[in-house]
């Protein structure tokens, strides 16, 4: 179960039961193309078509603020989240976390192998879809002492919200409510990297409010 404070509405305990993560949301689609081939070259099995959407355990869902993952081969990116409840769509913040060595030969897998946490406080997706492109994402790293910002940009850069649902229910399955939508991210300043503490930030200029999540990661020992 997971619980959301809400602007403008009751809290709410729900269970998400559908965890569906999308990738390649970005507009600019010669560029995806590009990365597509760069990534295929590197080994990496990818999808011909995108945006792509992939089913994860909802097991793998949480809002804790400590994660355990195996070796350090893995990292967070900031993603705004869509949350379908009874009384329709919300808005968080939440990190689809990845392990990238496992990622160069399954993207299924490396999903399938890491927690993906989300914030505890949402927005009504209604609210702020006129001023989506306005929007911000962030993130920032803890290493070794040392915070740093990881990521930040519009949502400008990706699909909106409607284009994005309306392919997703295309593939003949609706976002029913119980479901959590993870819709993309925009790219790091630097190389992706493990990390002791992942920040994630959803900012609304318009409405001068911001959605925050943040967790500790440990890493678990991998046997030779």
């Amino acid at each position: 179960m997971h619980t959301f404070t809400r602007e403008g509405a009751a809290p709410v305990t729900t269970a998400i039961a559908n965890v569906v993560v999308a990738g390649m949301t970005g507009r600019d689609e010669a560029a995806i193309r590009h990365h597509l081939e760069e990534m295929k070259q590197l080994g990496v099995r990818m999808p011909d078509a995108f945006p792509f959407f992939f089913r994860v355990s909802a097991g793998l869902l949480t809002q804790d603020e400590r994660v355990q993952v195996i070796g350090t081969d893995s990292s967070g990116e900031v993603e705004p989240v869509i949350v379908a409840l009874e009384d329709g769509l919300w808005l968080t913040v939440g990190s689809d976390h990845t392990d990238r060595k496992v990622e160069a030969y399954s993207i299924n897998v490396s999903k399938q192998m890491c927690p993906h946490p989300i914030g505890r406080h949402l927005w009504r997706l209604d609210d702020v879809a006129a001023h989506w492109d306005r929007l911000l994402v962030r993130s920032w790293t803890t290493r070794a002492g040392t915070r740093e910002l990881y990521q930040e940009g519009p949502l400008a850069l990706m699909r909106d919200p409607a284009d994005l649902i309306g392919r997703y229910e295309r593939s003949g399955v609706r976002l029913a409510p119980g479901s959590a939508l993870f819709c993309g991210t925009i790219g790091a300043k630097g190389p992706l990297a493990h990390a002791d503490l992942f920040e994630t930030e959803l900012e609304d200029p318009v409405r001068a409010r911001r959605i925050g999540h943040r967790y500790a990661i440990e890493a678990l020992p991998v046997l030779a």
